[in-house]
């Protein structure tokens, strides 16, 4: 069977970090195959993952809802709209004072010109992140997620992620805290290159699973 053009990375990405870590050969073998993302707007991705920040999946998606309520009639936040609305129309959405200075941030940024998609895609992970932690509100974590989900490029590993971290003790015996347990997951992780952000999905799956 020949497999469409944007799943044919997938596929070998799975073959090859199965014969690369057997861990990861035993987690691939048992958890539904990770498929491409879709190339979102990055715009409204860091949007999102502003809204999402430190709430749960269900409540996110109930403010992420009243967000795009208050950009009638298609639901978009065009930046020069976002700029312009007061604190209390953003937290009628159930924003904090925060997050809606966040939200304008990412909106004055994107007005400068500074989130053009095919630019942005050619930078390396870390000019990547530079770049996008110049927005009041984004860290290195959302960056890290932009390129994995809106770009959906294959080889960012998110060491940081509590998600990623706690797969791999579980399926690699770490025992190791704090930046010892980062180096040693980092070490894990060189074998998995080109395709780390492909193993970290594999990774977050694998917490779905009764192993």
């Amino acid at each position: 069977m020949t497999l469409p053009d944007d799943a044919q990375p997938y596929a070998e990405a799975r073959a090859y970090l199965s014969a690369a870590d057997p861990v990861l050969a035993r987690i691939i073998a048992q958890v539904p195959p990770v498929q491409p993302s879709a190339h979102e707007d990055i715009y409204l991705a860091l949007l999102r993952a502003i809204v999402s920040q430190q709430i749960s999946t269900k409540a996110a998606a109930a403010i992420w809802r009243k967000v795009e309520g208050l950009f009638l009639p298609d639901g978009y936040p065009e930046p020069s709209v976002l700029v312009a609305m007061r604190d209390e129309e953003l937290r009628a959405a159930g924003l904090s004072y925060q997050k809606a200075g966040y939200l304008r941030a990412i909106a004055e940024f994107a007005l400068r010109d500074q989130l053009d998609h095919a630019h942005l895609s050619q930078l390396s992970e870390e000019d990547f992140t530079k770049h996008l932690t110049q927005i009041r509100g984004v860290g290195r974590w959302t960056a890290q997620m932009i390129q994995m989900f809106a770009l959906d490029q294959p080889d960012v590993f998110s060491e940081g992620d509590l998600g990623v971290q706690n797969a791999m003790r579980q399926h690699y015996g770490l025992e190791e805290t704090g930046r010892a347990l980062l180096r040693r997951m980092t070490e894990i992780a060189e074998t998995w290159r080109p395709y780390r952000s492909v193993a970290c999905k594999y990774l977050w799956r694998s917490l779905d699973v009764k192993w």
